[in-house]
């Protein structure tokens, strides 16, 4: 985990925002759970950018990320990183596993906060990693399960201890999710953790 200060900057742009942090090789781009504002994702994102992972937020449709599916397809075309990853909270993380699965050969890694993919991911050519919190009342343990025993071989499985479905963004508790045992800040500063063990081990460079 290689916190540093705050030193990056944040953009707002006609796709979302930028969070253009120290590093210029590595870049996540993150899709938000279903009506959700996306500034609502900032905290992880800016702590992320802090790390040297530069963060793209998309602005969707309505709201709705499965409206906006290939959005981070302009991100990838207009911007020059050496490695690629996708992310998303909830029904993002479902639109961010279906644009990863449709260009494999192009992204080093997708990360599912309180989420799983629609379709079999047990072939793909990148790492998954599945973080959710212990007291998410809002996900589908089954087909949490479901998916995270059919996915990749070099897949990965944090549970937050105390955490809940909410937990990833600044916008209040959602209907029928159990209370968090730990703050946001907690449950942010843990994902930024996991998310950049990940990013900065051996097999993602």
């Amino acid at each position: 985990y290689i916190k540093s200060n705050s030193t990056s900057k944040v953009t707002q742009t006609d796709f979302g925002y930028f969070f253009d942090g120290a590093g210029e090789d590595k870049a996540l781009i993150f899709y938000p759970g279903a009506k959700v504002e996306e500034s609502a994702y900032s905290p992880i994102l800016k702590e992320l950018a802090d790390n040297g992972i530069d963060c793209f937020l998309l602005k969707m449709p309505l709201h709705l990320a499965f409206l906006g599916v290939n959005k981070a397809e302009r991100i990838m075309s207009e911007y020059n990183y050496k490695t690629w990853f996708l992310a998303g909270h909830s029904l993002g993380g479902v639109a961010a596993s279906e644009f990863a699965l449709n260009n494999e050969s192009r992204i080093s890694g997708l990360f599912l906060l309180a989420s799983y993919p629609s379709n079999d991911i047990s072939g793909a050519d990148f790492p998954v990693t599945f973080i959710y919190g212990s007291e998410d009342s809002v996900l589908n343990r089954e087909k949490l399960e479901q998916a995270i025993n059919h996915s990749p071989e070099n897949s990965f499985v944090y549970e937050i201890k105390g955490g809940n479905h909410s937990g990833f963004a600044s916008y209040g508790e959602q209907k029928g999710d159990s209370p968090a045992l730990i703050s946001k800040s907690e449950q942010t500063k843990q994902t930024v953790e996991a998310i950049s063990e990940i990013i900065y081990s051996p097999r993602s460079s």
